[in-house]
């Protein structure tokens, strides 16, 4: 399906996930995706444009032990990437995550692959307590992680968006880019772009967006704005094993 017709209204039934924009995927890391640097400063937007209308933003990452059995050392497709505690499975400097970003760490365990953000994380069951319908998925890399996150959130029976001006794949093969949007696409996930989604009309200073989003529960954030300012700073919530 596509959305690009389409405009968006964002409520607090909504999550914006961003997938992966590490350093080791991006230019001068172990695991570079082509241009996925362009994606940094249009998901910027999003978590912006998210946050400000109490819609929910998370972050994905790699979170690799060192022995992981996607290395080539065990036997795997890939280099060593996205070691835990490393530079290079930090999120890139650059990323503006809004605070209270919910941080979803993947394929932890060193025999199992995880390429989906919702794999072996607590991710759906944590959307469920947030009362999330629609779930906007961009980032890295479009035919690995974003596509095996897209399809588990169609299956799990989110509504379900791909960010298409914020998502870069690595295309080993030829088409693989070309063919995962399809796979997409086909399996009922709409595609769309910044254009789709107009400024909320009664948006909040940033800030206070920010500060609202360290409340735990989404429609506390919606009723109780003005006790944001007094609330302590904290940091980042994860999901599942990461609280």
């Amino acid at each position: 399906m596509s959305g690009l017709s389409k405009t968006y209204t964002l409520t607090t039934t909504d999550a914006l996930l961003i997938t992966d924009v590490q350093y080791d995927f991006l230019p001068g890391g172990a695991l570079p995706v082509p241009n996925g640097d362009q994606v940094i400063p249009v998901l910027n937007e999003y978590a912006r444009h998210f946050s400000r209308s109490g819609a929910h933003v998370l972050a994905s990452r790699d979170w690799h032990p060192a022995n992981h059995m996607s290395f080539k050392a065990q036997g795997g497709p890939w280099p060593p990437h996205c070691v835990q505690d490393t530079h290079g499975a930090m999120f890139h400097g650059d990323l503006r995550l809004p605070k209270g970003t919910l941080v979803v760490s993947k394929a932890t365990d060193p025999s199992k692959e995880a390429y989906s953000a919702f794999d072996g994380t607590g991710l759906a069951e944590e959307l469920h307590k947030l009362g999330v319908e629609r779930f906007f998925v961009g980032g890295l890399a479009t035919d690995y992680c974003v596509l095996n996150t897209v399809l588990d959130s169609v299956k799990l029976g989110f509504a379900t968006v791909v960010l298409m001006d914020a998502v870069r794949g690595i295309n080993v093969k030829p088409g693989d880019v070309s063919r995962a949007v399809a796979a997409m696409v086909k399996a009922g996930a709409e595609q769309v772009v910044t254009e789709n989604f107009p400024e909320p009309e009664d948006t909040l200073p940033l800030e206070a967006a920010e500060a609202d989003a360290l409340e735990e529960k989404p429609a506390a954030r919606v009723a109780d704005k003005k006790k944001a300012r007094l609330r302590p700073k904290d940091s980042r919530r994860k999901v599942a094993a990461e609280r």
